[in-house]
């Protein structure tokens, strides 16, 4: 190969997911893996196009490749979308809307699963894997661009049990780009138990190099309640933290008091 830059294109096809199209292994193909790890070999900068209807474990793939980029099932003007991303003429900023776990044996695996009584840690009796980092390959929310974006000043408050939260987001790269920005909180304090982690809103915003802009979430506090066994919604008293980040697992955190039970 003469080329200094290879696309590999690997895979499922359109039928392979979808409704009546369950795996047991939701491996990639053994020569998907090989395709690129030959590739690779042979010292070619990688880009490697995935084209899939459901998140797979694509440890050996990303290995192995100098890009990565999530197609998905894409329509008749894929081509275009994918040349413009290639290219540079277009600056990604999509965000998975779902886990990619390191292998099946994970899964299910979600960002939002409800809290264990022994969570994971590096101690050896807790919830995980002994053979598996303790995260996800790629956790929800994750996705990169060309450009690089800083979290500076996260701070937020209850009032009247009212929340306002606001961040301040810097283009630090050299090109335009728009960051979609994710703002999540977890209930230590509820009566029932409740997700680690839950998706309360996002924005997107575009920003030139050197760019900052603040970008502020508010909310009643009822956005943070649940029903009980009585089928009653209630809203706990107490602390509530308050996250806000690029990813569900790049975030900084707060806390804020929820003043009354409602």
């Amino acid at each position: 190969i003469k080329e200094d830059i290879v696309l590999a294109v690997i895979g499922e096809k359109s039928k392979d997911s979808g409704e009546a199209a369950s795996r047991a292994n939701i491996d990639l193909k053994q020569e998907d893996i090989l395709l690129v790890e030959s590739l690779k070999a042979v010292g070619k900068t990688v880009i490697t196009i995935v084209f899939n209807g459901r998140p797979l474990p694509l440890t050996d793939v990303a290995n192995n490749s100098d890009g990565l980029i999530e197609a998905w099932a894409l329509g008749v003007e894929a081509g275009n979308a994918l040349a413009n991303i290639l290219y540079g003429i277009t600056n990604p900023s999509a965000k998975l809307t779902t886990t990619f776990p390191y292998t099946a044996g994970q899964c299910p695996v979600y960002y939002d699963h409800i809290n264990t009584g022994r969570p994971a840690t590096d101690f050896r009796f807790t919830s995980k894997h002994v053979d598996l980092p303790l995260e996800v390959q790629f956790p929800f929310g994750f996705g990169l661009s060309y450009s690089t974006y800083e979290y500076q000043n996260f701070t937020a408050n209850c009032k009247d049990n009212y929340i306002t939260a606001k961040v301040t987001i810097k283009n630090t790269g050299k090109f335009a780009g728009s960051e979609i920005v994710q703002f999540y909180f977890r209930d230590p304090v509820a009566g029932r138990v409740r997700p680690v982690q839950k998706l309360i809103g996002f924005k997107k915003i575009y920003l030139e190099p050197g760019e900052e802009k603040e970008v502020c979430f508010s909310c009643n506090a009822e956005a943070f309640g649940y029903y009980d066994q009585r089928m009653n919604y209630i809203v706990d008293k107490g602390e509530i933290e308050l996250m806000v980040g690029r990813s569900s697992k790049d975030v900084d955190c707060v806390t804020v008091f929820v003043d009354e039970e409602m």
